[in-house]
């Protein structure tokens, strides 16, 4: 079985949390993920999702911590491995380079998205820990 790599970002703004709708040109077109992507050869994860964020939303974020991984299983020759990371805007101009549409959510408004199923996981872990998480993005100065 192929394991692929995919980093994304948890990106807190103002207690919210970011999403990104995933357009019809992408596979999984309408479900709903944490913005990323896969890692090229040669690529560490945080490099891969400082570019994927850049590619995909023109905006660029700081790396602050690795949040645990999640595997899931597409098909017997397909697990994607999930991991995200913790990140803070460096800049807020979001120009939609791939997704269809952002929101912003708030704790209880995780679960009201139709989630691409790698990143269900990733929800949960996000809602159990959303107070020490929005707690460790600081206001850049």
């Amino acid at each position: 079985m192929k394991i692929i790599p995919v980093t994304c970002a948890i990106i807190f703004h103002q207690g919210k949390v970011l999403a990104a709708k995933r357009s019809e040109t992408m596979d999984l077109a309408g479900k709903w993920e944490f913005p990323g992507g896969k890692i090229e050869a040669g690529e560490s994860p945080e490099a891969c999702l400082i570019r994927e964020i850049q590619e995909e939303l023109a905006v660029k974020i700081q790396v602050v911590q690795a949040l645990p991984s999640s595997d899931y299983v597409y098909s017997d020759e397909k697990t994607i491995r999930l991991i995200p990371f913790l990140a803070q805007l460096k800049s807020f101009d979001f120009h939609l380079l791939e997704h269809e549409e952002l929101v912003w959510l708030g704790e209880h408004e995780l679960f009201t998205l139709d989630w691409a199923a790698a990143d269900v996981p990733i929800v949960h872990q996000i809602q159990d820990k959303w107070v020490k998480l929005v707690e460790e993005i600081k206001p850049m100065s």
